[in-house]
């Protein structure tokens, strides 16, 4: 009888678990995001002085900038506004159909018009362009063909035109509303740096939200004034006590003649004073203070306090002024969670 192939000789078995065929579903969804992005890449090839004129007239607005629009590319025009008010520029969508029946009455004088129309000859974009030009608004167009009625019409015209929609049927706004989207972004950010807009400002604009929190300083939410617990060095076991649960932040800032911070006492200090002092009365807050305690500045973001605290496991922080070291606030673990900054 004949023996079969050595072991070592015969053919691998195939996996028993091969990998899936990619589905249709995912061939077409890869096939839209690559329309899309190479309609968004364009648009870096066409920038030239149209741009910069456009940001030109944006920063030199003295009102605010009327965004208006059709449609999807409304839809876009209220996102475009809302990124301009949002970095500094006074920005409000108009609809422009909206604008036929009263709605016209929010142009004022010193405001500017960004207009947005894939086709630029949007019917109701069109009426709006005799009002525009007798009340001598600047017109910043935003479209597809400019050669059209709103791009003859604008003072600045930029091109958002694209090879072709990532819908199959070449029908349904998407890689052009994506454009369009993306050249408004554009213009923001360009903008924002232009006008020299900070993180700071950003914050006064955001004071609500996971963006709020997340830019929210210590001196916003630290603890001021008779609420910040302050012994001296000669204070008492007693008053050192007292200060600390009046105050109820389980710790006190002990300071010197000059007032700046020389240590702090926590209620864990004071137990462990308890537990190995005999003559505790006559203790002086010097003598149980932990010295070259952690401290943060008013100016830091909250986060940063978080991370010190998970840093060095201790859950409140002095806030000391710039210069004279002294202490003029105390930041807890407890309000940075109230603040949803944790």
């Amino acid at each position: 009888m004949r023996q079969g192939p050595h072991p070592k000789h015969t053919q691998q078995r195939p996996p028993a678990v091969r990998r899936a065929r990619e589905s249709d579903d995912i061939r077409l969804a890869r096939r839209v995001l690559a329309v899309e992005a190479r309609a968004v890449a364009a648009l870096a090839t066409r920038l030239d002085a149209r741009f910069d004129r456009a940001v030109d007239m944006l920063a030199a607005c003295t009102g605010k900038v009327v965004v208006t629009g059709m449609g999807k590319s409304g839809l876009i025009c209220r996102k475009i506004a809302a990124t301009l008010t949002s970095t500094g520029t006074a920005a409000f969508f108009l609809h422009a159909a909206d604008a036929a029946h009263g709605d016209a009455g929010v142009f004022m004088k010193g405001d500017t018009v960004l207009a947005l129309s894939s086709s630029g000859e949007t019917e109701e974009i069109v009426r709006l362009l005799p009002l525009i030009k007798r009340l001598a608004l600047p017109l910043i167009a935003l479209t597809g063909d400019t050669t059209s009625t709103l791009g003859r019409a604008a003072e600045v015209t930029l091109d958002v035109s694209v090879a072709e929609e990532a819908c199959p049927l070449n029908l349904a706004p998407t890689a052009s509303t994506t454009a369009a989207l993306a050249l408004g972004d554009a213009l923001a950010v360009v903008l924002l740096e232009r006008k020299g807009f900070k993180q700071d400002d950003f914050a006064v604009l955001h004071p609500g939200g996971t963006l709020g929190r997340r830019l929210l300083k210590v001196g916003d939410l630290m603890h001021q004034g008779d609420a910040v617990p302050i012994v001296t060095l000669t204070t008492g076991f007693d008053d050192t006590l007292l200060e600390i649960t009046g105050k109820r932040l389980g710790v006190t800032a002990v300071v010197d003649k000059a007032g700046k911070l020389a240590g702090i006492i926590t209620d864990g200090d004071l137990r462990r004073a308890l537990a190995r002092i005999r003559d505790i009365r006559s203790t002086r807050a010097t003598d149980i203070m932990t010295r070259h305690p952690k401290t943060i500045a008013a100016g830091v973001l909250a986060e940063q306090a978080v991370a010190t605290m998970e840093r060095h496991s201790i859950t409140s922080l002095f806030v000391l002024h710039d210069t004279t070291r002294r202490p003029i606030g105390i930041i807890h673990l407890h309000d940075l969670l109230k603040a949803g900054v944790v």
